[in-house]
């Protein structure tokens, strides 16, 4: 590989970082069951000591997304024990997620919900949700709704948008200047007739509702079958709107699949439409990039570092695309030649260079297999053994 190639990869992978969810270690499954892990996390201690353990290996993991319900059950009482943890397991608190779905009052929503009194305890929570990220120091707020209805009729749509709009004004008041807002959206699950933030479109125009310190976070689950995400992403990149991913894969629909396993060219193109906007602005893009997998069978630990592992080398491919010979390609309309420009990035093989670039970092340059013969899984599964099958983050 050339010396400038192995370069810009050098700087590609010291610009990334990348956050894991707490609810990742934890045994979590789908709504008809789950399979339990005898290793699977079962405390916040448990989460952060394998988040712990993923961030040594990578050296590109340093925060930790924490559920408001599952990680800080006592809300504000809990941060205390929280930034202990942090400092203990050298992994700091990330992003916030509220939880607005699992209490029986939203069973008819929570921004959307008919009854102002739910509406109401719905925004209490999400202002609790922002203290608590203040308090941590955390910037983002990921706000995740499973409002919408199953059936024709059964709610009235434009009611439900406005209720929304005014949650979201409201909570945006709390929000200091450094926070953010990040709106997420799912087209459906567990919403199948209409969902209340069903796509990007929906998530924008309620992130410039709220206010200015909201933005439109992306999952790339959360998408329709052969959705091109990665022109949503442009559009967001070029409205000033892109706040952040939650990234997995999938092959149906929010499968919560390893990143990359089914398609990764096309998070690789993602990656692309980022660098190259950085490339055209002359100024970094303000992402929050983080996971957002729950694995039943594979071994959730080794997932992670899996996942990592692979946005690392679909990152440093994308950082290889030669803008100036693209845009020359696109202006000219020579679309096999700007194709190819693409196609020849994405076919570099990255590895050797990233292995260099860890041990270069005192990094393992396979952490994968650094992590198999560790010990750890070995250890924490005869610790949990037994605990673990009595605790789970959701069904």
């Amino acid at each position: 590989m050339k010396t400038l190639q192995a370069g810009r990869i050098v700087q590609a992978l010291d610009s990334f970082r990348i956050e894991l969810p707490s609810w990742g270690f934890s045994n979590t499954g789908t709504r008809f069951g789950k399979y339990l892990q005898p290793a699977a996390a079962t405390t916040i201690d448990e989460k952060f000591s394998d988040a712990q353990q993923v961030h040594q290996l990578t050296g590109v993991c340093p925060t930790l997304a924490l559920h408001v319900l599952w990680d800080l059950p006592g809300g504000l009482h809990d941060v205390d024990r929280i930034v202990s943890l942090a400092a203990k397991h050298g992994v700091q608190p990330g992003s916030i997620n509220p939880n607005l779905f699992e209490d029986q009052m939203y069973k008819f929503g929570s921004f959307g919900n008919p009854d102002r009194t739910v509406r109401e305890h719905a925004l209490q929570h999400t202002r609790d949700s922002v203290a608590i990220a203040r308090r941590l120091n955390s910037r983002d707020i990921v706000l995740w709704f499973a409002d919408g209805s199953n059936y024709p009729g059964t709610a009235n749509i434009r009611h439900r948008k406005q209720w929304f709009e005014e949650n979201l004004r409201a909570l945006h008041t709390d929000v200091d200047a450094r926070q953010r807002l990040l709106v997420e959206y799912k087209p459906f699950e567990p919403a199948f007739y209409h969902t209340d933030i069903a796509d990007w479109g929906m998530a924008l125009a309620f992130a410039r509702s709220a206010g200015p310190h909201a933005r439109v976070l992306v999952d790339t689950g959360h998408h329709y079958q052969s959705q091109n995400i990665e022109q949503l992403v442009a559009w967001l990149l070029a409205e000033g709107m892109l706040g952040g991913f939650h990234f997995n894969d999938r092959r149906y629909a929010d499968d919560d699949l390893t990143l990359g396993s089914i398609d990764p060219y096309q998070v690789f193109r993602i990656f692309h439409e980022i660098l190259l906007f950085e490339w055209e602005s002359g100024t970094r893009a303000d992402i929050a990039y983080m996971i957002d997998q729950s694995h039943n069978l594979k071994g959730k630990i080794e997932a992670m570092i899996q996942t990592v592992m692979q946005a690392q080398e679909l990152f440093a491919k994308a950082s290889l695309v030669e803008y100036e010979t693209l845009a020359s390609a696109q202006g000219r309309c020579q679309l096999v030649e700007a194709e190819s420009v693409l196609r020849d990035a994405f076919s570099t093989d990255v590895r050797p260079v990233i292995q260099e670039w860890r041990t270069a970092r005192g990094l393992p340059s396979d952490p994968l297999e650094a992590f198999r013969q560790s010990g750890y899984l070995e250890q924490i599964t005869a610790d949990r053994r037994g605990r673990s099958s009595a605790t789970s983050s959701y069904a």
